[in-house]
Formats: structure tokens, sequence, C-alpha cells
């Protein structure tokens, strides 16, 4: 796995995942989309095992569903094949003309 490809793992997964379980799992899937759902999937897996919401009447209240839904918002940004992973050609963009281009007009002076 390169350098790039890394560091978009990186700020897709974050800082403090371990590389060499990126570069094994790289070499295992050949793909950096599939590295990054398994990855979630595991933390979503990891999240569900445990309650959920735990309170404790005017001592402490802990929710962590909302990090259950930011996970499950960012598995289905990743399965959509729009979204743009480096090394992977975007579905339909072979016939769309150059990417990335933006064209300037002067508009007409009154």
């Amino acid at each position: 796995m390169d350098d790039a490809s890394r560091r978009w793992l990186l700020a897709t997964l974050g800082p403090a995942t371990d590389t060499t379980d990126l570069d094994t799992r790289y070499a295992r899937l050949h793909s950096l989309r599939a590295v990054a759902l398994e990855v979630l999937r595991e933390r979503r897996a990891a999240l569900l095992a445990q309650p959920l919401k735990i309170a404790l009447s005017g001592v402490v209240s802990v929710d962590t569903s909302g990090n259950v839904a930011a996970l499950e918002r960012q598995i289905d940004e990743l399965e959509d094949p729009a979204t743009p992973v480096p090394g992977e050609q975007t579905p339909g963009a072979e016939n769309s003309g150059p990417s990335g281009v933006l064209y300037l007009r002067e508009r007409p002076r009154r």
C-alpha cells in the first residue's frame, strides 16, 4: 500500500488506527474501500455488543447510540459506489468528460 492510500485510510478511520493492521487487511482484500468497510463494521459490532444506554439516576448517564448512528452513516457513504476512493474508478467517470475543471466566463457589462 502506498503512502497516499494509507493517509486516506487514516483520514477515514482516524489517526489512532493501527497501520500494520491496515497493511495486513489491504494485502488480503486488495481494496481500500473493503479495508475501510471491514474496520468500520467491526467497530459498529463492538459497540452493538455493549449496552447502548446506561443510566444511574442522579449519578451518570452514558448513551453511545449516536456513535452507532455515525458509524452507520459512514458505512452507507462508503458502500455508495459514487463515493471517491483513491485508486478506484468512479462509475460513469469515463464518459463524463474532464473532472474537476471549472470554466470561467466573463459576464456581460451593463
